[in-house]
């Protein structure tokens, strides 16, 4: 308990440091009844009462227009939401596939039911520096994962429960204001269980003038069925890639032997849609794939695998993100083999397998 209350005092020290005010910070999970949302909320007077048209400070192109606004315009985007919205009825909407009904206020392996709990949100300068540009990217942090790996950094948020309850409209006031603040993105950090709620918050914010592309900030372990109804939403998709190997997986990440395979089928829709990513002319992203690999002690993630995958199957010019920050959190001593962090000799073997391959458009990073 101690942890989570430092955290939440960390979390709103981030959000006022970014100016925010405290009308978007509520009492916490443990300190506020959640409600039971049976159905989607009703978002059909938004865009006729109370207009808020937001002059955005955000230094992106000006030509830009995000995919989203035409399906807004047509209507298309709310259905999409509404959609997603009842495959929770008997929730499939990440690869477990757990059948609970989170609208009577039943928690999915996940730990999320229908109702919205967001950790924090605010200008993150972490991200990658076509994300970030001057005004750092416009996070927006998720709480609980359904993937639960062993060695989270942010287990606090994924798997603790940190987090506040929040309304579908709150998230959309947080988008304008991110926007506001100067973000040149909107970055969802651990979407999966939220889809529903993020499509029909975005639908909001876009009658009220967002105009931002959309990050979708993944584990990678995405079902094609609901990636396919995202098409046209998300501009920039950025996916982990984190095993080639079932058994590492499962060893690692509460039994997800599945997660090569579907991840693999995932990156491959994902690329369908938004294809190769590469910065434009005033140095941000705006469209593509963005591919993230944390190499591991002792081979665990299975680098070599990964590489050759996408070497095999994508564009040899797909942005592809070698990260080097491994450290044991949470649970990773427990396990021998991941109790340490990486060896400069362990990321320079991955680079070296990047080139051969033919990779060409690589995020290295400092070790």
């Amino acid at each position: 308990m101690k942890i989570l209350r430092r955290q939440f005092i960390k979390s709103c020290f981030y959000l006022a440091i970014s100016g925010f005010s405290s009308a978007f910070i509520s009492p916490c999970a443990g300190c506020k009844k959640k409600e039971k949302l049976t159905s989607p909320p009703d978002i059909r007077d938004h865009d006729k009462k109370e207009q808020l048209i937001v002059e955005g400070t955000a230094k992106i192109d000006p030509d830009f227009e995000p995919a989203y606004l035409k399906l807004h315009r047509s209507g298309e985007l709310k259905k999409r939401g509404e959609e997603l919205w009842n495959i929770m009825k008997s929730c499939e909407l990440c690869p477990r596939k757990c059948g609970v009904n989170k609208l009577t206020g039943n928690k999915g392996f996940c730990q999320a039911t229908s109702q919205l709990e967001i950790s924090a949100y605010h200008p993150h300068f972490g991200e990658e520096k076509p994300l970030v540009g001057k005004g750092g990217s416009g996070a927006i942090f998720l709480t609980n994962c359904s993937l639960r790996c062993v060695f989270c950094i942010n287990w606090e948020i994924s798997q603790g429960g940190q987090g506040n309850p929040r309304s579908i409209e709150d998230m959309a006031e947080m988008m304008l204001r991110l926007q506001e603040r100067g973000c040149p993105n909107i970055n969802f950090v651990t979407p999966t269980h939220y889809s529903p709620h993020i499509v029909l918050a975005v639908d909001i914010a876009a009658g009220k003038g967002l105009r931002l592309p959309l990050v979708y900030n993944t584990c990678g372990w995405e079902r094609v069925e609901i990636l396919k109804k995202l098409d046209g939403i998300v501009d920039i998709y950025l996916p982990d890639f984190k095993y080639s190997d079932g058994k590492m997986a499962a060893k690692y990440s509460s039994a997800a032997e599945t997660y090569p395979e579907i991840t693999k089928a995932a990156l491959l829709e994902m690329h369908r849609q938004v294809g190769v990513a590469k910065p434009a002319k005033d140095g941000l992203m705006y469209r593509g794939l963005m591919i993230r690999h944390l190499v591991m002690p002792n081979q665990i993630s299975g680098t070599k695998g990964v590489i050759g995958w996408i070497a095999e199957n994508l564009p040899k010019d797909t942005y592809f993100n070698i990260m080097s920050q491994y450290r044991p959190m949470y649970k990773a001593f427990e396990y021998p083999e991941i109790s340490r962090r990486i060896t400069r000799e362990e990321y320079n073997e991955a680079l070296r397998w990047a080139k051969k391959a033919g990779l060409t458009n690589l995020d290295i990073q400092g070790y």
